[in-house]
């Protein structure tokens, strides 16, 4: 594989790939999963709709990142904060391995636009707004779920 030949293929820059896939890695360790995350990702460009990726807000967090992501900080003012700002955040947010790389190079082609975790690595895609709505009631469920546990042992 010729990364800078699809590189030119795709019209993208390195800081514009290594970007990309930096949220890749930072969204799953999930191998079978990467590729269809970057092509939600770049269906969520293709429709200038923002990423909002929660790893480039816990990137931007001045404490770093959080255990769990509140809903106040998805309003941090940042250039790296996708659910404020349209597009790539400027930079990285971590060192992307080389199969987000690759991910984020050959996404798959398919029309999800959301993805929310299941709880167990993997994650649930959604191409609408309704069905993503309630993929994350669903992991909201389990979270409780897991948490009742907890209190019982």
């Amino acid at each position: 594989l010729d990364i800078l030949e699809e590189m030119k293929k795709k019209n993208l820059t390195l800081t514009e790939l290594i970007t990309m896939a930096s949220i890749i890695e930072a969204e799953t360790r999930y191998e079978p999963e990467k590729k269809t995350i970057a092509g939600v990702y770049y269906n969520r460009l293709k429709k200038k709709m923002k990423l909002e990726a929660d790893p480039t807000v816990q990137y931007a967090l001045p404490d770093g990142p959080k255990k769990r992501l509140l809903f106040s900080a998805l309003k941090y003012p940042s250039p790296y904060n996708t659910y404020l700002n349209k597009g790539l955040p400027p930079g990285p947010i971590n060192n992307p391995g080389f199969s987000s790389i690759l991910a984020s190079l050959n996404p798959d082609e398919h029309k999800f636009l959301y993805f929310v975790a299941k709880g167990d690595g993997s994650n649930r895609f959604a191409e609408t707004f309704d069905q993503h709505r309630k993929n994350a009631d669903m992991y909201r469920q389990y979270l409780n779920e897991q948490e009742k546990i907890k209190q019982n042992k």
